[in-house]
């Protein structure tokens, strides 16, 4: 089994978002529909409600990835629903490698716990492949990841000041 670059996704038919970080910048993230259709759906429809505007980053750990989607801010928190975990060791056929600027949605040990947490690699970590389910990639403004990585964190890599969401919006 090979797993593949996000560039063999990218089109002009995928959705797009654009995550507004404030004094950080702003990442344009386009989405793949036929890597993870549950994961995409579910994150645009929190995208539309706006579940994501005044959110942290709550995990944030330098050549690893950023992570946030968490209400409750703490790595313990949610939206209403979760989703299956669409990714190799849960039956589900993603290919796509977590490689720099790859999304992908956090869970717990459980394989269908996925509900709102992502995170957004910072540098590669082949061992999250086929593991997590990667849905996307930022096609703009990585330099904003880049910068977040940077910020102080305590011991939980939890930023000592919060690093918030403004908004999240489609764009396509």
């Amino acid at each position: 089994m090979e797993f593949k670059n996000y560039k063999e996704y990218l089109n002009d038919n995928n959705p797009r978002v654009s995550i507004d970080m404030g004094e950080y910048g702003v990442m344009e993230i386009e989405l793949f529909p036929e890597v993870a259709p549950i994961t995409v759906e579910n994150f645009l429809k929190l995208v539309d409600k706006k579940f994501y505007d005044g959110i942290i980053f709550h995990r944030i750990i330098e050549g690893f990835m950023i992570q946030g989607g968490d209400p409750k801010g703490i790595g313990i928190g949610g939206s209403d629903e979760t989703i299956k975990g669409e990714f190799i060791s849960n039956g589900v056929n993603n290919l796509l490698k977590h490689t720099r600027g790859v999304i992908s949605m956090a869970r717990t040990n459980m394989p269908n716990s996925a509900s709102s947490q992502f995170f957004i690699m910072h540098k590669d970590a082949p061992h999250l492949d086929g593991g997590y389910a990667a849905f996307g990639v930022v096609v703009n403004g990585i330099e904003t990841v880049d910068k977040i990585v940077k910020v102080e964190t305590d011991h939980r890599n939890k930023p000592i000041n919060d690093v918030k969401i403004k908004s999240i919006r489609r764009t396509r």
